[in-house]
């Protein structure tokens, strides 16, 4: 069964002579997996993300058929409602703990805040159960951290402390935007690792947003490519290699390879027919 149901997803912004389309009709469902979503910047990989979560302000404007969150649509829930859903059912991890986090409360704080907001709970209650987050994202010494501000943390220890925030209110989705982007590969590894098992654990839905095709192949279950606002191509994850559009083709080209090294990569040569032509459903191959 799908948690999550989007259906011609369209973010537009005002300009002073038209109107920008940033995500263009975009269908797609999320079921107890890890989907991923990949393009180059400006693809519309973050603003697909925001838009679920109705984060999009004006002048923006975000329309669809319909966003089916268990078969509600979140579309049509007056904001007073939505802010329950934001945090309690979908969170998001955004791409730097440095712009995500208050620099001038302590980390404890933050954790404690993001979790009363949705339980009516004691301080000392909400308190053990923020040691527990910190603990379930395998911080090593969870009394110091809680008493912490930000600045005291690495990029690591911060993206860490925000999935800690985004998941201590037991959503059933999670979004990650490029969490691991501005980390070291050993740390990107470790984090990767946390946030499988607890998506895992806890029987969650992941929507991974990346650029890189190669953490993408070996982390997702199954794949959604973005080009100027659309889905081009749905992939299982396993067999993303063998993709047929030639902007995904053209995107595996480009990068650089151990096993087969070439002199010069290839450049990607993009065909103005790619962003007119239809988006694919990303709904067709959804687990039950």
């Amino acid at each position: 069964m799908n948690i999550l149901d989007v259906e011609n997803l369209w973010v537009r912004f005002p300009t002073r002579s038209d109107v920008f389309d940033a995500v263009r009709g975009i269908s797609f469902s999320l079921g107890k997996e890890r989907l991923g979503i990949v393009g180059e910047s400006g693809s519309g990989k973050s603003m697909t993300g925001r838009a679920i979560l109705r984060l999009i302000r004006k002048p923006g404007m975000v329309t669809a058929d319909h966003i089916l969150l268990d078969g509600q649509d979140i579309m049509a829930i007056p904001e007073r409602k939505m802010r329950d859903v934001r945090g309690q059912r979908i969170s998001m991890v955004m791409q730097d703990p440095k712009f995500s986090l208050n620099p001038v409360m302590t980390v404890g704080d933050q954790i404690m805040e993001a979790y009363s907001l949705h339980a009516n709970a004691t301080k000392a209650e909400t308190k053990r159960k923020a040691m527990e987050m910190l603990d379930a994202v395998s911080i090593r010494d969870p009394e110091r951290v809680f008493r912490a501000y930000p600045h005291e943390m690495s990029g690591g220890m911060g993206q860490r402390i925000m999935i800690a925030m985004m998941l201590i209110p037991d959503p059933e989705i999670l979004i990650a935007d490029e969490p691991t982007s501005a980390l070291d590969v050993s740390v990107q590894t470790q984090v990767l690792g946390i946030i499988d098992r607890l998506v895992q654990e806890r029987g969650m839905g992941l929507i991974f947003i990346s650029h890189d095709l190669n953490l993408v192949t070996s982390f997702c279950d199954r794949v959604l490519i973005m080009y100027a606002g659309r889905i081009v191509e749905v992939c299982q994850a396993d067999k993303l290699h063998e993709a047929q559009h030639p902007y995904t083709r053209g995107l595996l080209n480009s990068l650089p390879r151990l096993d087969e090294p070439s002199k010069r990569l290839e450049v990607l040569k993009r065909d103005p027919a790619w962003r007119e032509a239809a988006s694919v459903s990303g709904s067709v191959s959804a687990p039950a």
